[in-house]
């Protein structure tokens, strides 16, 4: 049988190290390169194509779920692992919508690892244990474009609020002092919200907002 090409992106090291080990003890796996951070990572992939590349969210440069999408749109064969500490069923449908095959938990890879890759492997999803009890149908109604099911939302409470005030009609000056945040941060919301929502202008986020009913204007 050959082996199973994995690249590994993680900005612990130590654990990065622990998931190489767990991987490369048998002889069904190979760890063809590591990467610190989500920019790493994409360049690592102009010189190597894996089978598989596993990923954190939580990276410096460009996050997991954002590499993740890149990834998709240049290699979309090959396939995703999320392995992440994060729980919030937020993080997963956001992960799956990006093109992720998989959400694993890193306090079940232990025990959750090698099952996550076979099942990707065998052309199906894998979510850890601990959060599909959790979680309903609406996780796999995710268009194979990459975007969300209407069920599905990706922005965090703290971006709905923001998004609320903007399709009011009220001034990032206000918003910032209403939410007791900085300019900057209200207009990195909104960069977050176009990017997350695949939307071009801010006249179409409030349409957005409109009919998510985040607004009085709603119908």
């Amino acid at each position: 049988m050959s082996l199973y090409h994995i690249v590994l992106a993680d900005d612990h090291v130590m654990f990065r190290q622990g998931i190489k080990n767990i991987l490369e003890k048998g002889d069904e796996f190979k760890v063809v390169g590591e990467a610190g951070d989500g920019l790493k990572l994409l360049e690592l992939l102009n010189k190597v194509t894996p089978d598989m590349i596993i990923l954190d969210i939580s990276m410096p440069n460009l996050r997991g779920i954002e590499a993740t999408r890149e990834i998709k749109m240049i290699l979309p064969e090959v396939k995703v692992l999320i392995l992440s500490m994060h729980k919030d069923k937020e993080f997963v449908h956001s992960a799956i919508s990006a093109g992720a095959e998989g959400y694993l938990l890193k306090e079940d890879a232990d025990t959750e690892l090698f099952a996550a890759i076979n099942k990707i492997r065998n052309k199906c999803r894998y979510i850890s244990p601990l959060l599909l009890t959790e979680l309903t149908g609406e996780l796999f109604q995710v268009h194979h474009s990459g975007q969300l099911a209407p069920q599905i939302e990706p922005l965090t409470t703290r971006e709905r609020e923001v998004l609320k005030l903007i399709a009011e009609g009220i001034s990032n000056k206000e918003i910032a002092d209403l939410l007791f945040i900085s300019i900057r941060t209200v207009e990195n919301h909104r960069a977050n919200m176009m990017r997350k929502l695949n939307i071009k202008s801010v006249a179409n986020l409030i349409k957005y907002a409109i009919r998510r009913g985040y607004t009085s204007s709603a119908s």
